[in-house]
């Protein structure tokens, strides 16, 4: 059955701004996707709210959209464009959402626009926990006793029927949103309340608890014609209990006996051929592990994140698929792109393992509660492939870029045998680490499994790796040799040459020696969906040991090994790879062959077709030398990558492979702070006066030279990470103690901290020009980190000689530091003085957003630069371009509702996980669309509460009183209620926390409030009782802004609420 004729322009709903929950992987699916109607002459139109995604650039769509997902948005673009379809599926819980509003107000059918790819009734029988239920009890698949209230009270008399503990789900959220697990029923009726506020439609899931048993994914495919295939089936570690974005997932499923196999699989086609998806599905199952009893947790009727897993892990393009069947084609019709060969129909074959490892945010929430459950945390993932399940464990490892390497980075010998099984109940992300303990101890399988309910299959893998642990210090404490037999076994399950040196005391270079003479080297296998039943046109490689390598070394074309940004992380997300795929396109424009190393499957840049060569593995020294071994790349580009990339350069260097662009003694030179004093010395432009120290007494003279507030940083990081303000002595004590927690062998940076504007630039330098597409401002003054802030394209209140003074600024350092490529570069502006703040010569967060409100292709020009073109003769004229006809607004976005216990006022440390964009002819209406891109929809109770320190109340005295003629009631704390009534703005006077009822806490709890102004103390001393305030308000969905600058531009949005937005199409700006 070919395509639907009458399929000619879609709109495709993307999935919004990163968060917790639901990250990268839907923009793969729906640049994938999108990329695959392309191909069938199908015209795209693209509404996602985020600009920081290769989704929404004008490469991928006919017409993009980056404008807030909201139902009126899409209803006025659907007026505008009047496309015949909507494809829903590939935009995560956001598409659906929004479909589903669409279709029961009935505007769909109104305008003759119908939903593609799956059906409303579909979404509803796998979505609405009703209607679920009743579909699986007509087929016969059972499900957890269970029922759905909508108040507190019915929800607690259901859990005393089901019986404690029980698990609750809210309706239509994401990542497990609101959900938890009660024991009893004080802690039921808590999240009871959450859960019931976040559902979109009022109404929790009451389940019998089920945690403990297996728990199974299958990714499935179904099309039009009723054709169902398995795509791959998965297992988690975890038992049920630990949501699977936070568990250690393996593909295939490694325990499971060929019985329960086939009977899961078949009972995920009944479920899909029931429900009638036509598309990509994933099914989870929990199996009891000592019986053949099963029950359906649940059925995402859309692409999921175990999609983009399953996909990488296969190499079956599922979206890819997904799109063409959603314009009618069925499987046996559509080619598998892989091998170029069989069909879509084909069940892939997989030879190896394949091992999924979450990314753990609280390296940047040192007070976050670590435990894991039904609630999402990670913020991204790892994945690795190896021929055994233990080398795909420790590959895994390595990749997270978290200081750990094997199973002995984190210390539990300290604990006593006893101390030692009480936290082994604990589920958090030591976890396997602590059961590698409890092996080294010699303690029983049984008694672990019985603790921790994980598999004993995995426990008898972790002994393997603890054993080999134990062989190798055997050698270090001199009663063994390291023989050939030894090193090759290490090697096969992965144990990278710095452990196998660090145990057995030999020098790693000796190790590595030792290898080449055995010939135990790396050899690398082809990914090609059939177990090698049919040759594979795409080259997609893993490494493993003590086989034969099928990476063909090419000659011919010039060859470069670009480097990607490894696991989505807070401070270094899905930008970067923006980054790496445009300079991978360009490349291979400029006649290169491509060769991508990343390590994370939810992202572009790991997808069969981008470049010519895919290394899926971890991104170290020695995983990276084993490839440049084999491909001997001409050169290798670490520029794209963020932070990951920038630190192999070194080790490049030493392989003998040169660095392309700008040179790695310029990067360090912006790096080492002596020597980049002395570059700025020569050009003779002023930065905050600063002094490099190693020890907190060296650092409090420095403060005490300098005069407080200081700001206090270690150097080399991204994202600001460990950095604080200072006021006082001991604020330092306690800071340098955080920062050493980081392992530091780099100095502590002391620099005296300037209140001012603060700007950001990207820019181009060919080595002796340079292009300046556009300034940043942002909003937020100094002190609150950049990725943090509300950043304002072009700058609003600058003056002229400031522009010249940046721009002439710019251009200095670009020269000094020999700039090939990009860089960005962050000022203060204090009246007519500028600083410079920091200097990298590498890309950075802001530059896609900035390509797509100016149209220049800021990636790709670098590109061509770094490989000998100028920009005069890529037809640029140097220097600052003219800024754009309309304002854009980048706004962060943060994910704290999902961490428990995390501090939520901002500081230079980033804490954002993604952002969104507004953008419109002026500026308020950019401001009105950011807000509500970012979830910030007021107002609804109209009433909020003003805490404010001391010395910035006079300032908040005109923001509450525009709030207030917007019709907000104001409450505030007593210091701050007396000056607001004292200049005349009414305001409510509140008790304090530790007052008796009613009390500001009282009053947030109450579900009345819906914004809090509050702005802590400076430095350490930040009261307890501000933490407590801000937690409860976001736990329960009210908005806090921990800035005076946001809370200005807040009210300014509300002040000019539009009536009609207007919608502008990125892919046609053109920069003159």
């Amino acid at each position: 059955m070919p395509k639907y004729p009458d399929i000619k322009k879609v709109l495709v709903l993307g999935s919004g701004p990163i968060v917790i929950g639901q990250a990268a992987e839907f923009d793969y699916a729906g640049t994938q996707a999108c990329r695959s109607l392309k191909e069938e002459g199908v015209e795209v139109v693209l509404l996602n709210s985020n600009p920081a995604t290769i989704m929404t650039d004008k490469d991928i769509a006919d017409r993009v959209y980056i404008e807030p997902l909201t139902v009126e948005v899409v209803k006025q673009l659907i007026l505008k464009e009047k496309p015949d379809s909507v494809l829903p599926t590939l935009g995560g819980q956001a598409g659906l959402n929004l479909a589903m509003e669409l279709e029961d107000a009935g505007f769909l059918q109104e305008h003759e626009v119908r939903l593609i790819g799956t059906t409303a009734l579909t979404i509803k029988k796998a979505e609405d926990r009703e209607l679920f239920k009743e579909t699986m009890e007509k087929i016969g698949e059972p499900v957890a006793p269970s029922d759905i209230v909508e108040d507190v009270e019915h929800g607690l008399e259901i859990a005393d029927k089901i019986g404690y503990p029980v698990v609750l789900r809210p309706a239509y959220t994401l990542g497990g949103s609101g959900g938890g697990i009660a024991r009893n029923p004080q802690e039921c009726a808590e999240i009871l309340e959450n859960g019931l506020r976040l559902s979109r439609v009022g109404q929790v899931l009451v389940e019998r608890c089920i945690a403990g048993w297996k728990e199974i994914e299958y990714e499935v495919m179904r099309d039009g014609a009723g054709n169902v295939i398995t795509v791959c089936n998965m297992e988690n570690i975890d038992p049920v209990g630990v949501h699977t974005g936070d568990s250690i997932v393996v593909a295939p499923s490694q325990t499971l006996g060929d019985k329960e196999y086939q009977m899961l699989r078949t009972s995920a086609l009944n479920i899909i051929s029931e429900l009638g998806i036509t598309g990509g599905c994933n099914v989870q199952y929990a199996l009891h592990p000592e019986s053949f009893e099963y029950c359906v947790i649940e059925v995402n009727p859309r692409v999921s994140r175990s999609s983009a897993l399953a996909s990488k892990a296969t190499g079956y393009p599922i979206a890819k698929v997904a799109a063409k069947i959603a314009l009618g084609y069925t499987l046996d019709e559509i080619k598998n792109a892989v091998t170029k060969k069989t069909y879509a129909s084909f069940e892939p074959m997989l030879d190896y393992c394949v091992v999924k490892m979450p990314r753990l945010p609280f390296d940047k929430f040192i007070s976050a509660k670590r435990t894991l459950g039904t609630q999402m945390k990670a913020t991204g993932e790892v994945m690795s492939i190896c021929t055994n399940f233990e080398g795909g464990l420790m590959k895994a490892i390595r990749s997270l870029e978290q200081h750990v390497d094997c199973l002995m980075s984190y210390d539990f010998t300290y604990l006593s045998d006893s101390q030692l099984m009480e936290q082994l109940e604990q589920v958090d992300d030591m976890r396997i680490w602590r059961i590698a303990e409890a092996l080294r101890r010699g303690i029983s399988y049984e008694l672990i499994h019985k603790i921790t309910l994980i598999d004993r299959w995995f426990i008898d893998k972790l002994a393997i790796l603890v054993e080999m642990e134990g062989e190798l210090k055997a050698v270090g404490e001199g009663k063994a040799a390291l023989t050939p037999e030894l090193l090759a076994e290490a090697k096969r399950i992965e144990f990278p040459d710095n452990v196998i040196a660090r145990l057995t005391g030999i020098p790693q270079a000796e190790v590595k020696k030792l290898r080449w003479e055995h010939n135990i080297r790396a050899a690398y296998k082809m990914v090609d969906t059939c177990a090698a039943e049919f040759e594979a046109e795409t080259p997609y490689y893993y490494s493993c040991f003590g086989s034969s390598n099928e990476a063909v070394k090419t000659s011919g074309r010039k060859k470069v090994l670009v480097l990607g940004s490894g696991p989505i992380r807070i401070g270094q997300g899905i930008e970067f790879d923006f980054c790496s795929v445009h300079s991978t396109w360009a490349f291979r424009r400029e006649g290169y062959e491509t060769i991508i190393v990343n390590n994370n499957p939810e992202t572009v840049s790991t997808d069969f077709d981008i470049a010519d060569k895919l290394y899926f593995e971890p991104l170290t020294p020695e995983d990276v030398e084993s490839i440049v071994d084999v491909e001997k790349p001409d050169g290798a580009v670490v520029q794209f990558g963020g932070q990951t990339a920038i630190k192999l350069t070194e080790s490049l260097m030493k392989m003998g492979v040169p660095i392309l662009g700008t040179a790695a003694e310029d990067v360090d030179a912006a790096e080492d702070r002596q020597r980049f004093d002395a570059i700025l010395e020569a050009c003779r432009i002023p930065r905050p006066a600063g002094l490099t120290v190693f020890t907190a007494e060296e650092a409090k003279e420095a403060a005490r030279n300098l005069g407080y507030p200081v700001l206090v940083r270690p150097s080399y990081v991204l994202g600001g990470q460990g950095m604080q303000i200072a006021i006082c002595d001991e604020d330092i004590d306690e800071f340098i103690g955080i920062i050493n927690q980081i392992a530091q062998e780099h100095p502590i940076l002391v620099d005296k901290y300037i209140m001012g504007k603060e700007l950001e630039v990207d820019a181009i330098c060919d080595g002796s020009d340079i292009l300046i597409p556009g300034i940043m401002q942002h909003i937020e003054r100094t002190g609150i980190h950049s990725g943090d802030s509300i950043s304002i394209y072009p700058a609003q209140d600058i003056t002229q000689s400031n522009i010249d003074t940046i721009v002439e600024y710019t251009e200095k350092l670009a020269r000094a530091l020999h700039v090939k490529g990009m860089l960005n570069i962050q000022f203060i502006v204090d009246g007519n003085d500028v600083y410079i703040i920091e200097v990298n010569p590498r890309s950075s967060r802001t530059v896609p957003y900035i390509s797509k409100v100016t149209g220049i292709p800021i990636v790709p020009l670098a590109t061509q630069i770094i490989c000998g073109h100028t920009i005069r003769e890529l037809g640029y004229q140097p220097g600052l371009q003219p800024a754009a006809d309309y304002i854009a607004v980048k706004m962060p976005v943060f994910s704290f509702e999902k961490i428990l216990g995390a501090d939520i006022s901002l500081g230079p440390e980033m804490k954002s996980t993604g952002e969104c964009l507004g953008i419109a002819k002026t500026f308020n209406e950019a401001l009105y669309k950011a807000f509500e891109g970012a979830g910030v929809r007021l107002p609804k109770y109209k009433k909020m509460i003003m805490t404010i320190r001391h010395s910035d109340q006079e300032e908040a005295v005109d923001i509450a009183r525009r709030f207030a003629v917007v019709g907000y009631q104001i409450f505030a704390t007593r210091g701050t209620a007396r000056t607001l009534n004292h200049n005349g703005v009414k305001a409510y006077e509140i008790r304090k926390l530790e007052q008796e009822s009613p009390n500001i806490l009282d009053l947030v709890l109450g579900h009345q409030i819906d914004l809090i102004i509050d702005i802590p103390a400076q430095g350490a001393e930040h009261s307890h009782d501000g933490f407590v305030i801000r937690r409860n308000a976001i736990e329960t969905g009210v908005h806090v802004l921990t800035s005076l600058d946001t809370a200005k531009a807040l009210v300014t949005s509300l002040e000019n609420r539009a009536r009609e937005l207007t919608l502008i199409d990125v892919a046609t700006v053109k920069n003159a």
